[in-house]
This record gives C-alpha cells, sequence and structure tokens, in this order.
C-alpha cells in the first residue's frame, strides 16, 4: 500500500478577498507565507486554517462546557481536512492590566514568591504575603504601588480663578459636585473671590484646613435644611477620598483622572517595590525578592543555580527553563519587573514565542505572525534556530514573512496576490523558493542594497542632552532635522527610550506614529477614520434635502432589520454561531430610504464601494480629495472607502495612521519601526512618502531594522552596543556610506546586503 501524504487540506476558501481557493499544505515542515500587504495571507492562515482548528477542538468538550468557552463561527469554505491543534502566535499587543510584567506573563512570579516563602530568612509565611497586593505584603505607605502620589497645588488649582469660575480643576471639587457647591454656599470662603486674593489665613483654611486641634464647621445645604459639616481642607480632603482609598471602585473619577492633578515619586520606604519592610527583610543568599525582580534575566539565572536546599531547588528548577526559553529569545537583559506595555512590538512577540518553548506536546501546528518583526537582522538567527527546533519536535510551522533570510530556511513558499484587497485573494505561487518567478517576491530576491550615496545636507539639528530615561546611559546627541534619520540597534539598545522618550519630551510637537492599534471596530471605515465620511453625508445632504444622519449607517440611515451591521446572527442555542447577510439590505448596511437617493448617479452604498483610486477621480471638493490623495501616497489606494478598519493588516494599519498625519508640514515625524507588516514591494512606496514629506520640510526619523530604509537614509544613529544593561551608548552616527566602513552589528549586515543577500 502506497504511504499516504500527511497534509493538511483546504478547498473551496472564500473568506474575506479569498477567490475560491484550495490548497493542500504539507506538515512537519516549515511553511512561509508571503505576498504583498493585504493579499489574503491572514484571510487563510489566521481567519481559515487557525479558527476551523479551534472550532474543531471546542467540539471535544461537553455543550454545558462549550457554552463557557469561545464560540467560532465555521469559516467559509468548501473541506477543511487533516487539522492538528494550533497555537497561534500573533503581533497584537499583550494584554493585561498595567501592573502585568514579564514575571507575571510567564509564570515565573509565583514561583520566585513560594521560593522565598519557603527557603527566605528570616521567614515570613506564606507565598502570597510576597505580593505588593496582599494585605500583608503591601508597603503601609504607599499602599503597594510603589510610588508615592501627592496633590500638586499647581495642576490642582488655578490661583487666578475664583471657586465659582472652576479655580478647583478636580472636577469631584469643582461647582459640578456636591463638594464644590458646598465650598461655594457654605460661608466659608467667598466664591467670586479670585484665590490669589485670599487673605493669608483664609487661604490657608481652604487649602490644609484648620490648625491642628482645631475644628471648623460650614452649613451644608440639604432637603432637611443646613446641616453642620466638617470642613477639612482641600488637601487633606484630596489626599483622603482619591489618594488613601481605591480608587477603582468610584464611577465618577479614574486614577488618570487623581494622577492628573498629582505628582508621583518613588516612595522612600519600599523605594519602588511596594512591598513592606518585613517581606524586603527576607533574603536568599543576600537577595531580596524586590532585588531579584530588577535583576536581569541572565544574572536570576546565576542565582537560582547557587540554590542547594533540597525543596528551595526543585522550586528553583521550575523557575529555570522559562528564564532559559527568555534568554534564548535574546531577552536575557530584561527583568521580571519589566512592565509588558513597556516592550517593543519585537519583545513583546519573543516574549510570548518564549511561552510556548516548553511544550512537550507534538503534531502542533505552530502560526506566527511576522515573527522577524521589531528583531534586528543579527536576532533573526536566534528565530530560525527556534523555528527548527518546533519542526523537528515533529510540528508544523506556518509562518507569514517577509523576511528572505527566513523565507530561505522555509521548505515551502506559499505567495499569495497578485496584488492586494480586491486585487489579491489568489494563489500566485507555491513551491521551494528557487522556484518562485515573475510574482512581487521573486523581483527582490535578488536586490543589493541600494546605499545613499547623495545624503542631504544638514542645516540644523535637534538636541538631546544629558538623557537618561531607562537604559540611556546620559546621551548627549545632536539628531539632524532636515534630513531622513534612521535609528538602528539590537533590540532594547536603547532607540525608543532615545526617540519616543527623551526626544519627544524635549520636542512635544511631534506626532509618533507608533506600533499600537487604533482602536478598530467594525463600525469604523476608512472614511471615518480619515474624516472623509461627514463631508461625504454634508455633500449628500445639501444635494438631496435629507438630513445627513440618513446617509450613517450609525444613525437613521440604518438597515432596520440588521440595525447597520449589513449581518444578522440568528440565536441557534448551542450550535457554532452562524453569521448570515441581511437580505433586507444585501448587507450594505443601509435602509432602503437612505439607499434611494444618488448624488453624481451613486448611492451612498456605491460611493462607499469606491477604491482610493477610483475616488480620486469622483469627488470634487478639495478638502476630499486631499485626504483621498494622502491614502494612496501611503500606497492604500486598492482599499475601498467603507473598508471597515477592523478588517485591515497591521502594515496597512500603520499606514493608514501615517496617512491621518499627513495633512501637517514643517512637522517633526517619529515613527516606530514603520515598514512593520510590509512586503519589501511595498516598502519602495513608503520610502516614497518619507522622501516626499522630508522635501516638503518636515522631519522625519524611523526606528528601524530593515536594511532597505536604513540605506536609503540621509544619516543613520545606532545605539548598542546589547540590550538593557550593555545597551544605552551611542555606537555609530554618520551617513550610510561611513557606515560601511564601521564595524557595529548593523555595518556588518548593510556590508553583506550591499555585496548582495547572503
Amino acid at each position: 500500500m502506497s504511504k499516504i501524504r500527511d497534509e493538511i487540506i483546504l478547498k473551496g476558501l472564500t473568506e474575506n478577498n479569498l477567490k475560491n481557493i484550495d490548497l493542500n499544505i504539507p506538515k512537519e515542515k516549515i511553511i512561509v507565507f508571503t505576498g504583498l500587504s493585504g493579499s489574503g495571507k491572514s484571510s487563510v492562515v489566521f481567519d481559515t486554517l487557525a479558527t476551523e482548528s479551534r472550532r474543531q477542538m471546542t467540539l471535544n468538550y461537553p455543550l454545558y462546557v462549550r457554552n463557557q468557552m469561545p464560540r467560532y463561527e465555521r469559516p467559509h469554505a468548501d473541506l477543511m481536512q487533516n487539522l492538528s491543534p494550533v497555537v497561534v502566535v500573533e503581533q497584537r499587543a499583550i494584554g493585561g492590566n498595567s501592573r502585568s510584567t514579564v514575571g507575571t506573563y510567564m509564570d515565573i512570579d509565583p514561583l520566585i514568591r513560594l521560593l522565598f516563602s519557603r527557603i527566605g530568612k528570616p521567614s515570613i509565611g506564606s507565598a502570597t504575603d510576597f505580593s505588593s497586593q496582599s494585605s500583608f505584603g503591601s508597603c503601609p505607605e504607599c499602599n503597594g504601588f510603589g510610588k508615592v502620589v501627592v496633590p500638586d497645588l499647581k495642576k490642582l488649582i488655578d490661583f487666578d480663578k475664583s471657586l465659582r469660575d472652576y479655580a478647583v480643576k478636580f472636577k469631584p471639587l469643582s461647582p459640578s459636585g456636591w463638594q464644590g457647591r458646598w465650598m461655594m454656599t457654605g460661608g466659608l470662603f467667598d466664591p467670586d473671590l479670585p484665590i490669589k486674593d485670599y487673605p493669608k489665613e483664609k487661604l490657608r483654611l481652604l487649602l490644609y484646613g484648620p490648625p491642628e486641634g482645631e475644628k471648623v464647621y460650614a452649613p451644608f445645604h440639604t432637603k432637611n435644611g443646613p446641616q453642620a459639616h466638617e470642613w477639612d481642607g482641600l488637601l487633606p480632603r484630596f489626599t483622603r477620598l482619591y489618594i488613601n482609598r481605591d480608587i477603582s471602585k468610584l464611577k465618577e473619577v479614574s486614577e488618570d483622572d487623581v494622577l492628573a492633578v498629582s505628582t508621583q515619586s518613588l516612595c522612600p520606604a519600599c523605594h519602588g517595590s511596594g512591598l513592606n519592610p518585613k517581606v524586603l527583610a527576607c533574603r536568599i543568599n543576600g537577595l531580596n525578592i524586590a532585588e531579584y525582580d530588577l535583576l536581569e534575566l541572565i544574572d536570576i539565572l546565576k542565582e537560582l543555580s547557587k540554590i542547594t536546599d533540597p525543596l528551595g531547588e526543585s522550586i528553583a528548577q521550575q523557575a529555570i527553563p522559562p528564564i532559559n526559553h527568555l534568554i534564548k529569545m535574546g531577552l536575557g537583559y530584561l527583568s521580571l519587573s519589566r512592565k509588558m506595555g513597556t516592550l517593543s512590538g519585537g519583545e513583546a512577540q519573543r516574549v510570548k514565542i518564549a511561552r510556548h518553548l516548553g511544550s512537550s506536546l507534538n503534531n502542533i501546528t505552530y502560526i506566527f505572525d511576522e515573527p522577524s518583526a521589531g528583531l534586528h537582522p543579527e536576532e533573526v538567527d536566534m528565530l530560525i534556530q527556534m523555528l527548527k527546533n518546533l519542526k523537528e519536535q515533529h510540528n508544523t510551522v506556518i509562518v507569514i514573512e517577509h523576511d528572505l533570510s527566513i523565507m530561505k530556511v522555509a521548505e515551502e513558499i506559499i505567495e499569495m496576490g497578485p496584488g492586494a484587497g480586491v486585487n489579491g485573494g489568489e494563489v500566485v505561487y507555491q513551491g521551494k523558493l528557487a522556484g518562485l518567478q515573475n510574482t512581487p517576491t521573486a523581483s527582490i530576491l535578488n536586490d543589493n542594497l541600494k546605499i545613499n550615496q547623495n545624503p542631504r545636507d544638514i542645516q540644523s539639528y535637534f538636541t538631546i542632552k544629558n538623557a537618561s530615561n531607562n537604559n540611556l546611559k546620559n546621551i548627549n546627541l545632536k539628531i539632524p532635522r532636515n534630513v531622513l534619520v534612521s535609528i538602528c540597534g539590537v533590540s532594547g539598545s536603547g532607540k525608543s527610550s532615545l526617540i519616543l522618550d527623551a526626544l519627544a519630551e524635549n520636542y512635544p510637537e511631534s506626532i509618533m506614529v507608533g506600533q499600537n492599534g487604533i482602536g478598530v471596530s467594525n463600525r469604523s471605515t476608512l472614511a471615518t477614520y480619515m474624516g472623509i465620511m461627514d463631508d461625504i453625508r454634508s455633500i449628500f445632504s445639501k444635494s438631496t434635502g435629507q438630513p445627513a444622519g440618513l446617509f450613517s449607517f450609525n444613525s437613521i440611515g440604518a438597515c432596520p432589520i440588521c440595525n447597520g451591521k449589513g449581518v444578522t446572527k440568528p440565536d441557534v442555542a448551542f450550535a457554532d454561531p452562524v453569521t448570515i447577510r441581511c437580505e433586507a439590505c444585501g448587507g450594505t448596511r443601509f435602509s432602503d430610504k437612505a439607499r434611494s437617493y444618488r448624488y453624481q448617479d451613486k448611492n451612498i452604498v456605491e460611493i462607499l464601494a469606491l477604491t482610493i483610486d477610483e475616488a480620486l477621480n469622483y469627488f470634487k471638493l478639495p478638502k476630499v480629495l486631499k485626504r483621498v490623495l494622502m491614502l494612496k501616497e501611503v500606497g492604500l489606494g486598492y482599499l475601498t472607502l467603507g473598508q471597515t478598519t477592523s478588517s485591515l493588516s497591521g502594515g496597512e494599519i500603520q499606514r493608514l495612521k501615517l496617512a491621518s498625519h499627513l495633512q501637517k508640514e514643517g512637522q517633526i515625524y517619529l515613527l516606530d519601526e514603520p515598514s512593520l507588516g510590509l512586503h519589501a514591494k511595498d516598502n519602495g512606496k513608503l520610502l516614497d512618502v518619507f522622501q516626499t514629506l522630508v522635501n516638503r520640510g518636515n522631519a522625519v526619523i524611523i526606528i528601524e531594522h530593515n536594511l532597505d530604509f536604513i540605506a536609503a537614509s540621509d544619516w543613520i544613529i545606532e545605539l548598542g552596543p546589547g540590550g538593557g544593561e550593555q545597551g544605552g551608548h551611542i555606537i555609530f552616527e554618520g551617513t550610510p556610506e561611513k557606515m560601511l566602513n564601521a564595524e557595529t552589528l548593523t555595518a556588518k549586515w548593510l556590508k553583506a546586503g550591499v555585496r548582495g543577500h547572503s
């Protein structure tokens, strides 16, 4: 009997822009999906393969359990066979609150707390006592916050105004709240006198309350008449009500509101750890738990290896593997206390990968969404080794990727295309890399780097003095203002600290285009995000005499059956959820009445179906044309005006954010890895945008690992030499040509790129 080839079989895929495609994907191989941004890669890998695998996995559970689990709709496909369980590592930012750290995300913190509770001296009880969030473990001075928060008079009070004119800038203590009204009607203070004109004693009473030992009362007017109420002073009252209590329980005010009128400083009692003195007195080999948390991972490994106590050693052995996985991913410079929200995109992605490396399960399909994103070329080698290790454990590794070095280790390449959006959704190639011909990827395979040999002349500079943000080593630096500047260096070398922190603090007018999302929803479209939709509705309203709201599916123009969603989700009890296109509006979201009105031979639905390229020839209004042109400039001409922002890829979202800022000129643009999620073919378009911006008199500074962008820059600044404590130094400044004679890590890869990709 012939051996049956084990492979994933997908037939008749029509999810999103997929054009009824068939795919057979071999198992236990490294498969790279590539293609232009928006060509359909995610539709195959995430929306079809991963979704169906997860859906089928949940079918193994009893119905009452399945009701508590995420429910997946069956993807649009004729046949999906031989799927294995999936582990998905996406680019999406790691969720979690502001207290989420590397230690908590990797589940290492509970083990360290257990270790201290068992072998720390002097012994102080249970593992939970070593948490700043426990009643025993939290610092009595700062309640476990790690910082002392005190009201800031200058932020809290405008001394030029009276109480009635909102001199108190904190809403619950202003005239809009009962406390502010009480201050005005209680008779102690003149509500119409500017605070700066108060007599000294009256000002003291307002701010700090009566002298110690004395009490002052002011009538508080209730429905039962005036009631005597003790006045304690603005600052004591603010501290008591909004700092010395859990404000997360309050409805009218948030932590951000309180911090906006306060100053924060490191708690002198716990030095920022949030732990009480008894907890900090407990040590293992001379270190307390707060000092453990601040150590770089490489140093924690050394400390854990020193433990000889039999019980302690068994706990340490459980903490060592996840720490080792992080170090293998090149993150040895991080600490357990590092906040997840402060990691760069590349760092966060590798922490996610490290979390899955400890699994001994096999026959799994691992799916990675551009794992090279945010990695220096030097660090991609580590990633490649990790992908190979996963495959060797009899797993299938599917990678969405644009990086050529990762494509070269793939046993199979699947390129989607030929274009993007409506012009994509087909398989244009499947096979070995060597066989790629006449596709967007094939055209860039043998491209050598083009070094900018005619950099612009530098006329002025941004200056940074004594920058010590995060790991920066007291940096003094001049950054050219009127040229294209690339900031490079390995992960954790200090690039973001230098540009997004130090430079942005000195030049607060800077426009930052980062890697974070845009708060996408399925009701937000390209037209609404760019501020065009109001103009389109206004045009319709003027030409038809109807209210503008009629031409919005979020207002009176919504289809009454689906409420402007375009789809209905009937209640199918415990069966798989199903989304059905609304029959009343045909999925257009608009009511019959809204669709009956036309402007220049098109109704609102037909206008939203226009691509950006088509819209340029349709509209006449300068404001609309200007914004549509910006979308075309950043290479999004293939998208439609009505495309939902929730359906865009990471690269498309970044370019959309850039387009929304392009109307401003004479500005400072700070971009965090703008090449993220872009096919090399798209890089040229984005570079053209940057060059145009600089030519118009804007400053453009990009944090980048992509060698095409670095080579095309006018000026390069490299940080390093390593990450974490080994970083934070300027190790190169100069033109791309000058870098070819340097001995830095980026220079090494730039030279290799000029010679031809190895």
